[in-house]
């Protein structure tokens, strides 16, 4: 049995704004929506609810794989809900939100894999809030690129899929997952838009070796992905894939700048960094950068 490792002082989050939160919380459960920040029990869930933001989690909440890291419920999900896209547009309306964030759990019993659900939701998202833009992290559709091309024919801005972690672990973390799928995915979404940003996410802490992580940006790097995100993994109970370090702060910002010099147009690193976690900030910094080199250029 392995032995419990004490988390450190760097990965304590104070909690503020109870009523915010509260009100938050409120009106997700008067749509009758998920958030991944409840499904998985991420730990930003109170600060992102206090600046009335989440991830919505469409599809339902029962995930058909059995991920050994992640704490959304898994089993045989129901029937899905034809008024979660348009509730998911008017949750993003209320909320005011400028850039909005939706996921799923996997659902590997639709033909599909819920693409036309996720354009459908797009589309709500843009009715209702024109102005916002839009990022999708999305399951890898079990290699069905059609279903994915329905997905980028939505034009989301930023399309996220995220390898998890180095390819050595995944029978332990990911057994029904393939690493070169994750890869194809990314590759196929720049195929089918080149507009589209892609991004993809990686957790730490797991056993991984620092070489295998510089593996995984390369493989990214290759696979035309833009947006890089490293946080730390925690354990969500017992049940789950155990914890091998809690990675310090200062190899969050090694990890941040290798990642860079390899050609990431933006690297969101840190302890508490997930895909969805201040996710604008990514796409603020593609624009900011683009934007100054169309001035340059002209």
């Amino acid at each position: 049995m392995s032995s419990i490792l004490q988390k450190p002082e760097w990965l304590t989050k104070k909690i503020s704004n109870i009523n915010i939160i509260e009100d938050t919380a409120a009106l997700l459960t008067d749509l009758s929506l998920h958030t991944v920040c409840d499904g998985a029990d991420c730990p930003n869930r109170c600060e992102c609810y206090s600046k009335k933001t989440a991830t919505f989690m469409i599809l339902g909440s029962v995930c058909t794989r059995q991920c050994r890291f992640c704490a959304v419920s898994k089993g045989r999900p129901g029937l899905l809900d034809a008024n979660e896209p348009a509730n998911v547009g008017k949750a993003c309306r209320e909320l005011g939100l400028k850039h909005v964030v939706v996921t799923s759990v996997t659902r590997d019993d639709l033909p599909d894999g819920g693409a036309e659900h996720f354009a459908l939701t797009v589309q709500e998202i843009r009715s209702q809030n024109p102005s916002a833009t839009i990022e999708l992290l999305i399951p890898d559709l079990n290699g069905n690129w059609d279903a994915l091309k329905i997905i980028t024919d939505s034009k989301p801005d930023v399309l996220n899929h995220n390898v998890e972690t180095v390819p050595a672990l995944y029978a332990n973390v990911r057994p029904q997952a393939n690493y070169e799928r994750s890869l194809e995915l990314i590759r196929k979404v720049k195929e089918f838009d080149c507009k589209i940003f892609t991004k993809s996410g990686i957790m730490v802490g797991l056993g991984e070796k620092e070489e295998q992580v510089y593996q995984v940006m390369d493989d990214l790097i290759k696979s035309n992905c833009d947006i890089l995100t490293v946080g730390q993994y925690l354990q969500p109970s017992s049940q789950h894939i155990s914890l091998k370090e809690y990675v310090h702060p200062e190899k969050f910002e090694e990890y941040k700048w290798i990642a860079e010099t390899k050609g990431f147009k933006y690297v969101y690193s840190g302890p508490f960094v997930r895909s969805s976690y201040n996710a604008s900030l990514g796409l603020d910094q593609i624009n900011t950068l683009n934007g100054q080199i169309a001035i340059s250029i002209t």
